[in-house]
């Protein structure tokens, strides 16, 4: 049984969903696990969230990859530069799609590869 959430109150869950993927910084695959859990069980009925539930699993799922990839360029000094790079841009971007999702805008984060649809 799906009951009808506020508007303002699916600001907050898509807020919640975009913060809690600073998780990835603490728990291993924390970044990803904790932005799809909030998704999954918040997105019935609520449009707002499951948009931005995609939007951010769907960049953390990217983020890892990009992650991966630099930690094996590792070998040839660039990986270092990149991964550095890569966890300034994710802190940034999750601040700002934050701060879209409290005003009500849809937020489409760069560099996202959309595996969910």
């Amino acid at each position: 049984m799906t009951t009808k959430i506020s508007e303002s109150q699916e600001r907050n869950w898509a807020v919640l969903i975009h913060l809690s993927a600073l998780a990835g910084f603490i728990i291993p695959f924390g970044n990803i696990l904790a932005p799809l859990i909030i998704w999954l069980l918040k997105k019935e009925g609520a449009p707002f969230i499951d948009d931005q539930g995609k939007e951010a699993v769907n960049f953390q799922i990217s983020m890892t990859i990009y992650a991966i990839i630099s930690a094996i360029l590792i070998v040839i000094i660039i990986g270092f530069v990149l991964l550095i790079a890569i966890g300034l841009l994710e802190i940034i971007f999750i601040i700002i799609a934050a701060v879209n999702a409290s005003n009500g805008v849809k937020y489409r984060y760069p560099l996202s590869i959309r595996f969910i649809k």
